[in-house]
Order: structure tokens, then C-alpha cells, then sequence
């Protein structure tokens, strides 16, 4: 099962699942997101595959969903389905019952960077950014296992702080990802460990995933990542300055003017060089 957006291959007991939209960075629109639950479902479904490995074309990862398919103005109720949608597709990835590993390259950021956390194993290019962007501009989290993988300081340096490009090494510091290789090799790499995870019992590896699983649950991440994404919803449909004049500029201009306008607003002047 492929899609011109999401690629889907086995080789032996492994399935790659591509992101295949490298001109946009990866951003994931709402039509990849049905074609990756169709190849989720094909690799769960497929008694041989052993292991599911997330990857993406291109020089980056992901960008996050699609901003050009936000509406300025949604309901309540549409927006709501918009976030229930996004959510589940991350959550599928944590919650497969066969191992998933992320190939991250490039930027991985927002819904792209909770699709690479939500995979069990991550590895990481030397040349990986990570980060969640959309309170910059007035949005929320909407699947927020940030807190859960690193601590309440590390989320909220990048949260709170609009720290949104987390290198590398700094990624596997706070424990978000498990391997930094040089971009050459990532693919290999990923390849490698996910051969080493079919080479283990199946039934074995399927309920230990599922009792480091519910260790969480118990912890009682479940219900926070749900009343998060509650608050993600109040987020959303806020009306704060912010997000007021993101949105207008989203819908006038285009998406490149709107994350122009975003990081303009975070770029420090350079100092004045004084006259004697």
C-alpha cells in the first residue's frame, strides 16, 4: 500500500513507512494521515513484519501538520475532529503492538516531532532539530508525551521558552531519542536495530511493549495526554492577539509570510554599533 505522499514497503520482516513529501518538508496533511493509519494497519495486520521503521525523504523529517489546511475561523465541534484526528495517528505509533522506530533527519517539529517521540526507538541524524513551534503562535500540543520522555524543566525550556530547535546532541541528553549517527549512516543505522528486533521472540517482544505500556498508563499518562489535548482545544479556540493576526496572515498571504511573521517576532535586533 502506497500513496504518492506515504510510501509503504517490506523488506523481510521489516515495513518502512515514508513520509514522501520532501518539497514541503514533510508536512503531514490530512490525506497522509488516513494513508499512514492504512499502512499502520497493513504492518499490524501482516504476520511477517516483525518491525515498523518511520522514515521520511527529503532533508527533513517533518515540519508538523500542514498549516495551509487551517481554518481561520473553525467551530468548536471541527475543530475538535481536526485535533482528535492528529492525536490518534501519533498515539497509533506508541500504542502499535509491534516495535516502531524513527529515522529523524533534518527538522522534526510539532506534529512531526510527536510522530518521531511517539515510536518506541528514535535515532537521530547529527544533523536533526527538534522542536514544538505552535505556542509561538497561539497554538497548542496536541499529543503532549513531551514531559513523559524528558522532565517538567526540559519541556518547559521548549514550551514555555519557544526553544524549538533542540540539536541533536541535546536531544539525546534529555533522553529523546536513543542514538545520534551522522546522516550518511541513519539509514543504515535504523535498519540495523530494527533487523535485531525480529530476531527476538515476537510474543516476547509484543508483551513487554505492552507492560512498559501500561507502566505509564498506570503513572496515569493516559488521562493527562487526553485533558491535554482538552486544553489544546481551548488553545485553539482562543482569540488572543497572536493567534488573531497568525491566522489573518495564514489565510491572506500564505503559510511561508505567517512562519515569517512567527520568527520575526523571536529574532533579536542586532546590537547598534555606537558612534564616537
Amino acid at each position: 500500500m502506497s500513496t504518492d505522499h506515504v510510501l509503504y514497503v517490506v523488506n523481510g520482516s521489516i515495513a518502512e513507512i515514508t513520509l514522501n513529501r520532501p518539497d514541503k518538508l514533510n508536512s503531514i496533511t490530512a490525506e497522509m494521515v488516513g494513508a499512514l493509519h492504512l499502512a499502520l494497519d497493513q504492518a499490524e495486520g501482516d504476520p511477517g513484519v516483525r518491525a515498523i521503521v518511520l522514515r521520511a525523504e527529503g532533508k527533513s523529517f517533518s515540519a508538523g501538520f500542514d498549516l495551509g489546511e487551517m481554518n481561520p475561523n473553525p467551530t468548536r465541534p471541527a475543530m475538535r475532529a481536526v485535533l482528535q484526528a492528529d492525536y490518534d495517528i501519533i498515539m497509533r505509533f506508541w500504542q502499535s503492538p509491534k516495535p516502531t522506530i524513527s529515522a529523524i533527519q533534518g527538522y522534526a517539529l510539532g506534529g512531526g516531532f510527536e510522530l518521531a517521540m511517539a515510536c518506541d526507538v528514535s535515532v537521530a541524524a547529527d544533523d536533526a532539530r527538534f522542536g514544538e513551534p505552535e505556542p509561538k503562535f497561539g497554538s497548542g500540543i496536541v499529543a503532549l508525551l513531551l514531559p513523559w520522555l524528558t522532565g517538567p524543566k526540559q519541556a518547559k525550556e521548549m514550551l514555555l521558552c519557544g526553544n524549538d530547535r533542540i540539536d541533536a546532541q541535546r536531544a539525546l541528553s534529555w533522553g529523546l531519542v536513543n542514538a545520534v549517527v551522522p546522516r550518511a549512516k541513519l539509514d543504515d543505522e535504523v535498519r540495523a536495530m530494527a533487523r535485531n528486533v525480529t530476531l527476538l521472540d515476537a510474543s516476547a517482544v509484543r508483551l513487554t511493549k505492552q507492560a512498559i505500556n501500561r507502566s505509564y498508563y498506570a503513572m496515569g499518562m493516559e488521562g493527562a495526554l487526553r485533558q491535554a489535548l482538552e486544553l489544546d482545544l481551548e488553545i485553539e479556540m482562543s482569540r488572543d492577539e497572536e493567534s488573531v493576526t497568525f491566522r489573518r496572515i495564514l489565510a491572506e498571504e500564505g503559510v511561508k509570510p505567517a512562519i515569517a511573521w512567527r520568527e520575526a517576532r523571536f529574532t533579536s535586533p542586532k546590537p547598534q554599533r555606537s558612534q564616537s
